[in-house]
């Protein structure tokens, strides 16, 4: 389960969590996973399994795979800032609002083959406006090594 800071209610973190990890199948198909939940950060985790082999002869990480998780992690981060900014809305209340985002621009840029058992995705929101969202994202070997960076741009009304 998903840690947070204890402004979020455990009912928030664990609805958020079954939202990204269960009821969006991609994300479920892939095994993305929630690793931390906070007002501005926000981190995933993804554990190399054959379905997402990109390269055959060298068990690389699909780069799609790379970008759906980076995209997803980037809007969670938004969910969870979203979230911190209506503390005084209930929980299911802060969580109706995933309903209402979307990704308007993504950009990522690979840095080195992805080639390891398991990978970490930490986001932060680098602004959140009334409006539209801003990421910045990393998809990092399990040795904190750099194999892609990101930016991601959401709709939030």
């Amino acid at each position: 389960m998903a840690q947070a800071p204890a402004a979020f209610e455990d009912e928030f973190v664990a609805g958020l969590t079954e939202l990204f990890e269960e009821k969006i199948p991609f994300n479920r198909v892939m095994g993305l996973k929630v690793s931390s939940v906070g007002p501005t950060r926000s981190s995933g985790r993804l554990v190399m399994h054959g379905d997402l082999v990109g390269h055959h002869a060298y068990n690389r990480l699909h780069g799609g795979v790379i970008g759906a998780c980076m995209d997803a992690i980037g809007c969670m981060a938004v969910l969870a800032a979203l979230g911190a900014r209506h503390m005084d809305e209930p929980p299911a209340q802060r969580l109706a609002r995933f309903a209402r985002l979307g990704t308007i621009d993504l950009r990522i840029d690979y840095l080195r083959p992805a080639i390891a058992p398991q990978f970490d995705i930490p986001a932060q929101v680098v602004r959140l406006g009334s409006r539209v969202a801003t990421t910045r994202m990393e998809f990092l070997a399990a040795d904190g090594t750099p194999l892609a960076l990101g930016t991601g741009v959401y709709v939030v009304s």
